[in-house]
């Protein structure tokens, strides 16, 4: 037993020795004074303000209101009135629009009826109505230029002016389509859709539209 203590005692000293012999001659230990101590010095805080962004004021931009038709005789998707039709007066309504986008010359109205059995029937095509005007009023005479200028063209039924619906059977659908133009459109009085729908091409500024229904 004292035996192996000795040799365990010998295995410690011998290489604490090895490593006291490495160290220089007359090096003496660093001791806590040769540590430099703690001030208590404060840190600089830089005074340059730092630049803030500018702010770029929103501005609000105006809200266009949208180009809408109307009609004081039905509502969009109602019956259109019987005085309105073949079983009536067969005069045209009213209708009534609101301001066009800016650079509107002229305004351009067709009226058709796309269940016709034969195709679409065409019941009215007037064009050329001057740019201050926001509504046309009941009964517009069939005759082939207005007081204004407007000029009226050629419907299906080969007439001039509005012709009012009378379908053979069932409920037919008929559209009112007005389109704000930049430009006045070179076609005689008795232009029909078609031709006015080629002059009008590269011209339309807006387009409003106005359904009406109507059954015998």
């Amino acid at each position: 037993m004292k035996k192996t203590a000795t040799i365990l005692l010998i295995s410690i000293v011998i290489p604490l020795m090895a490593c006291v012999t490495l160290m220089p001659t007359g090096t003496p230990l660093p001791t806590p004074t040769d540590i430099p101590p703690l001030t208590n010095t404060p840190i600089p805080i830089p005074t340059t303000a730092v630049p803030v962004e500018p702010t770029i004021p929103v501005t609000q931009t105006e809200v266009a209101m949208p180009f809408t038709l109307t009609s004081s005789a039905f509502a969009n998707g109602q019956s259109i009135p019987t005085k309105y039709s073949c079983k009536g007066a067969d005069v045209s309504p009213a209708l009534a629009w609101g301001d066009p986008p800016a650079g509107a010359q002229t305004f351009a109205l067709i009226m058709d009826d796309p269940d016709a059995p034969s195709g679409t029937w065409v019941h009215w095509v007037i064009f050329n109505i001057p740019a201050a005007t926001r509504a046309l009023p009941e009964a517009v005479p069939t005759s082939a230029t207005l007081a204004d200028g407007s000029a009226q063209g050629t419907t299906s039924a080969r007439s001039v002016g509005y012709h009012g619906p009378c379908p053979p059977s069932g409920v037919h659908r008929y559209f009112f389509k007005l389109y704000a133009l930049d430009a006045t459109l070179s076609l005689s009085s008795s232009a029909n859709k078609n031709a006015v729908l080629a002059a009008m091409e590269g011209h339309i500024l807006a387009q409003a539209e106005l359904m009406g229904t109507f059954s015998k």
